[in-house]
């Protein structure tokens, strides 16, 4: 890739949005190979008007959620009531329609700044159970998805073996997630082959932009004595681990109640734990949990918009971070793709709880929905704005109603994915002025969510 010159009005390096707008930034093969603060804009440099930040990291995703958006908020009920519309979905998906899905979902997350997506993939085999003649079309899809939307995927392929912390059989949807023990999901995920996909729209000429990790859907749909087998793959690989935690206090009373222990416990107690895991929400912990988590140097992902959608909680973040635990973001059910608002929730949401202010601070917060995502989705070279790290980079405007008159500084607490206006994964333009270069992703997203919901416009 030739070199490019890119001039930012503000750009956030490690420390700080650089005050003086002068930051020179040269790319090439799909690396900062320059960063000078206090340079004056060159004639053949593309200038970066507003606050530019490294690419934004969405730790945990379920693409397919996108199409409960505006179906499930309205009304009563709980997690639980929630799940069975989200089954309902599930059930009508095919490797065709889940790749139309998930490529409008990731063209959002473009859009608003997200350079790399860990999928937390279950939907794996047909609707009855039976595997595609390609055991893998279902995660092939969504490699596919992330290479036409232009962002990087780390495809976190998930073991899901039984409906309940009791060892319940699948049942109806849950079919199609299940392998039948982790032995043979471990056969299945480690067939999956990212550097044969590749995108016309997109071609990788950096590396791959698919790494494929591992995850225990959570203590209820993994048995105990199975944890171990899927840690242990990811562990041989140094893939990232992920695991739904202790999301809700029904998961947790469950557990007790047949293990005796915490899903921490049970988690800690297979090997599950350690520097590569990441536990996604974290809601409902003990102190004795967060010990464990926190020594193990155990990350954690918050989902601040899907925790309120379907009244989980909050999740304890300060005190997670305050004993060792990483924090990164996920936009989880998608009822909102915005990590901005998903970082100052991190915030907000704590005072709500607390009534006290000043939990985070803004750097923490950027750290959160930047370096510290990508490091938990396996791309430690990723999420900073510095020579040899990969050249990701999203401008926010501060000329729009949300950002007029904001310091630089202050776009974590005022900015929406609407003020995204240019986006760079690996150096590669996917977003300029606010539209993605190759998809129209309103009427990608509308098409999509038609064919699989049977839902369009006014009805």
């Amino acid at each position: 890739m030739t070199a490019r010159r890119y001039h930012a009005e503000y750009a956030w390096l490690p420390d700080r949005p650089e005050p003086d707008a002068d930051v020179l930034i040269e790319i090439a093969d799909g690396r900062f190979t320059r960063v000078v603060p206090g340079h004056p804009a060159p004639p053949d440099a593309q200038r970066l008007p507003g606050v530019t930040l490294p690419g934004l990291a969405n730790a945990h995703s379920h693409a397919f959620h996108r199409a409960l958006r505006g179906h499930t908020q309205g009304g009563r009920g709980d997690f639980w009531s929630w799940r069975e519309r989200m089954y309902a979905v599930a059930s009508r998906l095919d490797p065709d329609s889940y790749l139309a899905l998930a490529r409008a979902t990731y063209a959002e997350m473009a859009l608003a700044g997200i350079t790399c997506v860990g999928e937390f993939h279950y939907l794996h085999h047909r609707p009855d159970g039976g595997r595609y003649h390609d055991p893998n079309a279902m995660g092939a899809a969504l490699i596919e998805a992330a290479a036409q939307a232009g962002i990087r995927l780390t495809l976190l392929d998930t073991c899901y073996l039984t409906a309940s912390v009791d060892g319940q059989p699948l049942a109806g949807p849950q079919r199609r997630f299940g392998d039948g023990d982790a032995t043979r999901w471990a056969e299945r995920a480690g067939a999956i082959a990212p550097n044969d996909t590749a995108s016309a729209s997109f071609p990788v000429t950096v590396g791959r932009h698919v790494r494929v990790g591992a995850a225990v859907h959570s203590v209820r749909a993994v048995p105990a004595d199975q944890i171990p087998i899927v840690a242990a793959w990811a562990d041989a690989r140094g893939e990232p681990l992920h695991v739904h935690l202790s999301e809700q206090p029904a998961e947790n009373e469950a557990c007790r109640a047949y293990h005796g222990k915490t899903p921490t416990e049970v988690l800690a107690d297979a090997g599950a734990l350690g520097p590569r895991t990441t536990a996604v929400h974290a809601t409902h912990l003990t102190d004795a949990d967060r010990a464990l988590l926190g020594g193990a140097r155990t990350g954690v992902c918050l989902c601040p918009t899907t925790e309120r959608d379907l009244a989980d909680g909050i999740g304890p973040g300060r005190a997670l971070a305050d004993v060792g635990c990483p924090v990164s973001l996920g936009s989880d059910s998608h009822a909102v793709i915005d990590l901005f608002e998903e970082a100052r929730a991190m915030e907000l949401d704590e005072r709500l709880a607390t009534r006290i202010r000043g939990h985070f601070t803004p750097a923490e917060l950027r750290d959160a929905a930047t370096v510290a995502g990508h490091a938990a989705l396996g791309w430690s070279d990723a999420g900073t704005i510095a020579i040899g790290a990969r050249a990701d980079l999203v401008t926010v405007r501060r000329d729009s109603p949300q950002t007029a008159g904001v310091p630089p500084v202050g776009v974590l607490f005022a900015a929406t994915a609407a003020d995204v206006t240019d986006v760079l994964v690996d150096g590669r333009v996917v977003v300029r002025e606010g539209r993605h270069v190759t998809i129209d992703v309103p009427a990608a997203l509308a098409a999509a969510i038609t064919a699989v919901t049977g839902s369009g416009p006014g009805r």
